[in-house]
């Protein structure tokens, strides 16, 4: 099979390109301009950038085969993901790969804003030697106030509260319990902005926090309050922290990021008051290595079909963990069976997960039943990012549910629905020795491995009826590496359930379907 083609567009670690290329061919397109680079899109399965590549509606346009957008790094600003949402493709990126740069930067430029660094640098190159002008304050004893309590804002908390800083926090989504852990005391926007000596900033620029930091909060801060902004640009509005500074209200500030970049004309850049940097929160060997690394393993990931749990354009829910990995090719294979053996869609899909499993958020299961499910009643490519949409299209809902007893098995997952006026039932779970193991069908137990190749049969129980479909199989050549028999209560129907080898053709289950007492006969391909 030719491998996928990914589109490289900026410069990622050479590790990265190693992590790509035992499954990927690869199109180096560092330095191409736009013209070029959509020129080169059209047989792109995956495409990698930066922050300097916009990737929006007409680019992702260009590429009708793109099944996935990695971006190394965090912000993903530069990507219209409503756009790539709408065309199927996955967006992933490298949520931790410049935490602790960015944490450093952070307390490096808070330090220097502290201490007046970079004026006093600047004075004694200049030949001057002045120090008493440049009189700074300490951090210790100070109030730090953290907005986003994060994985940069929580380093970045550890790393104050060692300076022997007082740190105050707003995070809407941490609970009391997690910041108590790490030292930190939650407030309001107001009563952080009011408590804090120094301020830092560590949230997405979203609608809720574009202009968040205007010039009546920063009227709110204590007088003298010192700003220190490496996540977004803005978040904080520009004009009026240069009037607040000049009005004396704030003592300074360290910017690393602006609203507009480059920008080499921000009227930030006229006062000494102010640290500036060229958005260097990544720019570390180790981030920029690791960010390449990760972002490569996402996209190779994405592309050989697996779910991933760090995608920026899925709703995953809370608290999924790597702990459901192992079920989600389960739930695929199940909500394949699932149609095949029903003969159809169901109105409303339940996915039931019991057990340990069902403690984090089952999302991820679900959507990997729908993409299973779905699979088998289109031509369309069906991706974790276009199932939903798909599936809403065909009027189909998807409910879950959770439970915490399992039963005899440590996690079962557990799809139905009601497709031609039956009710559908098929369970399974995944065991160690065995792997993915099919263990019910429509109330018949049955604990058999999923396999590339099944066949279903449903028969009266009667004698002689599982020697009949074996020979029905064995002159047609087909092999039977495994085969489980389960029924309710004797006398009623059966379900023989059977792993084999390689394929049926139609004509061999037409013969099953025309043996006595054989009712059903479905032949299932999960390869």
């Amino acid at each position: 099979m030719e491998k996928p083609l990914v589109v490289v567009a900026e410069a990622i670690s050479d590790a990265g390109l190693d992590v790509l290329r035992p499954h990927c061919g690869l199109d180096v397109a560092v330095g191409a301009d736009r013209a070029d680079l959509l020129g080169r899109l059209g047989a792109a399965a995956g495409l990698i950038v930066r922050s300097a590549t916009k990737v929006d509606a007409e680019l992702i346009a260009a590429a009708p085969r793109l099944q996935v957008i990695g971006r190394a790094g965090i912000g993903v600003d530069n990507i219209d993901l409503d756009a790539a949402t709408r065309a199927g493709v996955l967006v992933v990126n490298a949520p931790e790969a410049n935490t602790i740069s960015a944490a450093e930067l952070t307390m490096a430029l808070l330090l220097a804003q502290a201490r007046r660094v970079p004026e006093a640098d600047a004075s004694l190159r200049g030949g001057a030697w002045e120090r008493a002008r440049f009189k700074g304050v300490e951090l210790h004893g100070k109030v730090l106030g953290v907005l986003g309590l994060g994985r940069i804002g929580t380093l970045v908390a550890q790393r104050a509260s060692a300076f022997g800083m007082r740190i105050v926090a707003f995070d809407p989504y941490v609970s009391e319990d997690r910041a108590r852990r790490i030292g930190v005391e939650l407030g309001d926007l107001d009563a952080v902005l009011q408590a804090a000596d120094f301020v830092t900033i560590h949230l997405p620029r979203t609608r809720e926090t574009e202009g968040l930091i205007d010039a009546e909060a920063l009227r709110r801060m204590k007088r003298g309050v010192r700003i220190v902004n490496v996540a977004r640009g803005g978040i904080v509005d520009e004009v009026a922290l240069v009037e607040a500074i000049e009005e004396g209200h704030v003592a300074g500030a360290a910017v690393d990021v602006f609203a507009v970049e480059p920008a080499t004309d921000s009227p930030l850049l006229a006062l000494p008051q102010v640290v500036v940097t060229p958005h260097l929160g990544a720019s570390t060997h180790e981030a920029q290595d690791k960010a390449g690394l990760a972002v490569a393993e996402a996209v190779a990931a994405a592309l050989s079909g697996d779910l991933v749990l760090s995608a920026v354009n899925l709703d995953l829910g809370p608290g999924a963990s790597d702990e459901i990995r192992p079920f989600l090719p389960l739930a695929e294979h199940l909500g394949k069976i699932f149609v095949v053996f029903a003969r159809g869609l169901p109105e409303t899909l339940d996915v039931r997960v019991a057990g340990r499993v069902a403690g984090g958020s089952i999302k991820p299961i679900a959507l990997g039943a729908l993409k299973g499910a779905l699979s088998k009643v289109t031509d369309e490519p069906v991706s974790y990012v276009n199932a939903p949409m798909l599936a809403e299209k065909r009027g189909m809902t998807v409910r879950e549910t959770s439970l915490a007893d399992g039963g005899d098995y440590a996690t079962v997952l557990t799809i139905s629905g009601v497709v031609g006026d039956v009710h559908r039932v098929i369970a399974g779970t995944v065991m160690e020795r065995k792997g993915l193991v099919l263990l019910e069908i429509d109330g018949y137990e049955i604990e058999v491995p999923i396999t590339d190749h099944m066949l279903l049969v449903r028969n009266d129980d009667v004698p002689g009826v599982i020697g009949r479909v074996g020979t029905v199989l064995g002159d047609a050549g087909v092999n039977i590496a495994n085969m489980v028999v389960g029924r309710q209560k004797a006398g009623d129907a059966m379900m023989m359930a059977l792993s084999i080898d390689g394929t049926i053709p139609q004509e061999i289950v037409d013969e099953l379907l025309a043996t006595p007492n054989v009712l059903a006969a479905r032949f299932i391909d999960l390869s």
